[in-house]
């Protein structure tokens, strides 16, 4: 998806075995077709990575919306005060920026796919074992090895769908970001009615979730010997890797391959303007699912409806994202989406400040329309980037700084409500913040490319 036509570029091994490609497209068609991108080797592989890529992102957000949900009995059962409870809610972008800077070193090694299967397993295990580890240290590391695991996936989704999508980028972001939204909503909505019929007793409420995690590894391990298969060392007098080897998504690249060159994405303006555009939208993000119930609570609402408050609030984003992605991606300059979400979460904050119980409803709603700036920085992630190589390092700087810069957010918001004892100053602060997140959206929507900055 470049910003401007680009006449297709090969590695030399791959113009060994492949025809002289066809003249390079222009118009909208030449933004969506990255000079690295390859077919999938077969039609199995491509249909079981359209059912990994939705199970996994299933996955991504109820290991911290099903936590949302169950704060308050969390802090009650582990004895946490409410600074220590704003920890809690940080450590999710805390894992992501620190563990997703590691993915692209693991992808080269393992190659995405592998990588993703992994994901899905740590994911299983720490949502099983956290609510039986023991005291707030136990429960801390295993949601980190949870954590640990959706912060791999977060930065190669994005890689995995350049690659073998290379024509149908926002169609297919457009469909993992719905798959995530939904995971989101659903753990949110579901997770105090389950609680209630596995007994009440939140720890089962939140192991129980490990049960999808288990299920969105399984498509990924055929996925993944498939690779295996397709990479294998050609036998002895071929003059080189078959095309389908060459270009199997996440595969590693073989020993003696020269690494690909890739623009030096810390030079790029643009790049900055992603990650703190991605790390404020991430900032409210957070702090939505993980205090938007206990706001809702603290105004006299029911738990259980403050729960589905919350999956209304997450809900949203199924429809949204895969709307957003494919309206943006038709768009040469992203600003005009970016501003109507910000102003959508003005109007929530302010509704919320106003008449948090009155106006749930409402607000629950602008506030899920405010959060699709999540699917939107994922498209724009593939859009400000020709190859492969810039996305994957554009990727993962933009979700390494963003989620590194959203980590003060929810623990100021924790501190800020222990000590005004009320929801004016930290509403306040979150609805202050949509300001610069507008600035850096339009400034990371504008109509270039890193590769034409760095």
């Amino acid at each position: 998806m470049p910003d401007e036509p680009q006449t297709p570029t090969h590695s030399p091994a791959r113009t060994l075995t492949r025809p002289a490609d066809p003249p390079a497209p222009t118009g909208p068609a030449a933004r969506s077709v990255p000079a690295t991108a390859a077919a999938p080797p077969s039609a199995w592989l491509t249909r079981l990575l359209v059912v990994g890529l939705v199970l996994a992102a299933l996955n991504l957000r109820p290991a911290i919306t099903s936590l949302g949900a169950l704060l308050e009995e969390v802090r009650t059962g582990l004895h946490m005060s409410g600074g220590v409870a704003g920890l809690l809610t940080s450590v999710p972008p805390l894992c992501f920026a620190v563990f997703g800077i590691a993915a692209p070193r693991l992808a080269r090694r393992f190659g995405g796919a592998a990588v993703v299967c992994a994901g899905m397993v740590a994911i299983a295990v720490g949502v099983a074992v956290r609510p039986f580890a023991g005291g707030t240290p136990g429960f801390l590391a295993a949601s980190a090895l949870a954590l640990m695991g959706i912060a791999l996936s977060n930065v190669l989704m994005p890689v995995i769908v350049k690659r073998y999508f290379p024509d149908r980028v926002g169609t297919m972001t457009g469909l993992y970001s719905m798959a995530l939204a939904l995971g989101t909503s659903l753990a949110a909505a579901v997770t105090v009615p389950l609680t209630s019929a596995l007994g009440g007793g939140w720890r089962a409420g939140l192991g129980v979730w490990a049960i999808l995690a288990v299920l969105a590894a399984l498509p990924w391990i055929p996925v993944v010997r498939g690779h295996r298969t397709s990479t294998r060392p050609a036998p002895s007098g071929d003059a080189a890797p078959s095309a389908g080897a060459s270009s199997s998504a996440g595969a590693a690249p073989s020993a003696g391959a020269a690494p690909a060159a890739g623009p030096r994405v810390a030079r790029s303006r643009t790049a900055w303007a992603l990650a703190c555009f991605f790390g404020l939208q991430a900032t409210g993000a957070y702090i939505t699912m993980g205090w938007l119930p206990q706001i809702f609570r603290d105004a006299g609402v029911p738990a259980g409806t403050a729960g589905v408050l919350l999956a209304v609030t997450m809900v949203m984003g199924v429809p949204l994202a895969f709307v957003i992605p494919r309206v943006a991606g038709r768009m040469r300059q992203q600003g005009p989406i970016v501003i109507a979400l910000g102003l959508a979460g003005l109007a929530g904050y302010a509704g919320l400040l106003a008449a948090p119980a009155a106006g749930a409803w409402l607000w629950a709603v602008l506030l899920g329309i405010s959060n699709c700036a999540f699917p939107l920085v994922l498209t724009m992630i593939g859009m400000r980037a020709r190859t492969d190589t810039g996305v994957v390092r554009l990727s993962a700087f933009a979700q390494c700084a963003g989620y590194l810069l959203s980590v003060p957010g929810p623990i100021l918001v924790g501190a800020l409500y222990q000590h005004s004892g009320g929801w004016t100053a930290p509403l306040t602060l979150m609805a202050a913040l949509i300001v610069p997140q507008v600035a850096a959206g339009v400034l990371a929507g504008r109509d270039r490319t890193i590769e034409d900055e760095a």
